[in-house]
């Protein structure tokens, strides 16, 4: 293999499939970075053999050939090299890579391609077309939402459900849960549904650039994995086998009190309750309190520790039905807030033991259901 490419492609290359490079494994070929030609270009791939990433840079091919680069000694070289032409030539018999780029001539220790898990090959005429900007956005009002816990792998994941031309993710912790619903630009054959882990779809929206038009969804039958393919790029995943747990049942079918409130007074606000929540348990009280017949009413959120201190903010609000304190994690508010785009916001409640619901308004494809907690003395 002889190729050249330019320090500032290879460097974007390496940090897109960098993060699916094992690091501790039995496998030394997985703490490396497949690199070879394909088709006039560079190809990387990098798999933990549960995430797989793959992308394709601009390079001029003068040799054929691959072979399998220790991805963070790679990528920490690479990174210092000057912004110039790299110049890579495989020693097949030694299995060792030159790299020269400017004055810097370096040689390193690589592993026969023939051992790296070969990547999966998605067909493309059977999969669906996502806008890149609109499932990115997707993706990130729910991804958060999603358990950390591995005792309960199912909610590690994010469940896709596809039925007619709607397209539905849905993430929860037991604590919380987001929905995120859009339509598809055609209605597919048969409804589907799988459960992909959270890790993966973060991967994906941190790949994907809004140069790209749309990602292609694959589920290829009976391999339980994902691939999602782009213009440059594609990432495959190993799906999360089991039975995700119906949410709908969560959901409040009504509430007692809704309060509109301006979404940026209301994240200030709780990332300031949040400096002195998070020295103790996350709790926030939210005290909401309807106005008279003259004046807008308020929302109170407030946030405590015996160590640091305290601080209540109180944010005007449109408020219809009766006055409510109920306390959440202000963690989980701020998050949710974080990634909702409109100006207002309503937070639907009921009683002070029973879940909020969280809604962007004037939008109807969204909502995130947060457990309140005890509000204590």
């Amino acid at each position: 293999m002889r190729v050249s490419v330019l320090q500032e492609n290879l460097a974007h290359g390496l940090n897109i499939v960098s993060r699916a490079v094992s690091p501790r494994s039995t496998l030394p070929v997985l703490a490396n970075v497949l690199v070879a030609t394909d088709e006039g270009r560079l190809r990387l791939s990098a798999t933990n053999l549960e995430l797989g990433i793959t992308c394709w840079i601009g390079a001029k091919i003068e040799e054929e050939g691959s072979t399998t680069v220790p991805a963070r000694t790679f990528t920490d070289l690479v990174s210092t090299l000057p912004n110039d032409r790299v110049e890579m030539s495989l020693n097949v018999r030694t299995q060792t890579l030159n790299v020269r780029c400017g004055a810097s001539n370096t040689d390193i220790k690589c592993i026969d391609s023939q051992e790296f898990p070969p990547m999966p090959v998605a067909d493309l005429a059977f999969g669906i077309q996502l806008n890149v900007t609109d499932f990115k956005e997707m993706i990130q009002q729910v991804v958060f939402a999603a358990s950390t816990d591995e005792a309960r792998p199912v909610l590690t994941g994010v469940h896709l459900a596809v039925r007619d031309n709607k397209l539905t993710l849905s993430a929860a912790d037991g604590f919380r849960l987001s929905v995120r619903k859009a339509e598809l630009s055609s209605p597919v054959a048969r409804p589907f549904n799988a459960i992909i882990p959270a890790r993966a779809l973060s991967e994906l929206a941190r790949i994907s650039s809004d140069g790209d038009q749309n990602i292609t969804m694959v589920i290829p039958p009976n391999r339980a994995q994902v691939i999602f393919s782009m213009k440059d790029a594609e990432l495959a995943s190993q799906l999360i086998e089991g039975a995700y747990p119906d949410l709908e049942q969560i959901i409040p079918r009504a509430y007692q009190t809704r309060s509109v409130i301006t979404t940026s007074a209301f994240l200030k606000a709780c990332k300031q309750a949040e400096i002195f929540a998070r020295e103790g348990s996350h709790i926030a009280r939210v005290n909401i309190l309807p106005g008279g017949a003259m004046k807008p009413g308020t929302v109170e959120i407030s946030g405590q520790s015996e160590e640091t201190g305290s601080n209540v903010t109180v944010i005007d609000a449109s408020i219809e039905g009766d006055a409510l304190e109920i306390a959440f994690n202000v963690r989980f508010m701020r998050e949710v807030l974080d990634v909702i785009k409109t100006p207002n916001v309503a937070l639907e409640t009921n009683t002070n033991t029973s879940p909020g619901v969280i809604r962007p308004v004037g939008e109807d494809n969204f909502l995130h259901v947060i457990m309140p907690m005890h509000l204590g003395s």
